[in-house]
């Protein structure tokens, strides 16, 4: 089976459409990158009366990594890191903090 082009302006500018079409959809998804930016962590040990929340406020606060963010949103991240599933903590436990 062989095609005819019968308007080849029309073919021709209907492959450079698609040919447009494609590349900003692979500009699109290439600015939708993950952070190749390298974290770096600090060790902290849990001490007696130590619970997620105080330590995680206490990040707020000291920790520039956690800046403009909500003490839930830092315990959350914190039990991620740390592969917690749940808020347990035991004295002499270390810990994995995000820091800049």
């Amino acid at each position: 089976m062989k095609l005819k082009i019968v308007n080849l302006s029309k073919f021709i500018r209907s492959v450079v459409i698609i040919l447009g079409i494609i590349v900003c959809i692979s500009l699109f998804i290439n600015n939708i990158s993950f952070s190749h930016t390298e974290k770096t962590y600090k060790t902290i040990c849990v001490s007696t009366g130590d619970t997620l929340w105080t330590i995680a406020k206490e990040e707020k606060d000291s920790n520039s990594y956690y800046t403009n963010k909500d003490v839930r949103d830092i315990v959350n991240n914190i039990k991620g890191i740390n592969k917690l599933s749940n808020s347990n903590l035991s004295v002499g436990q270390k810990l994995l903090i995000p820091s800049i």
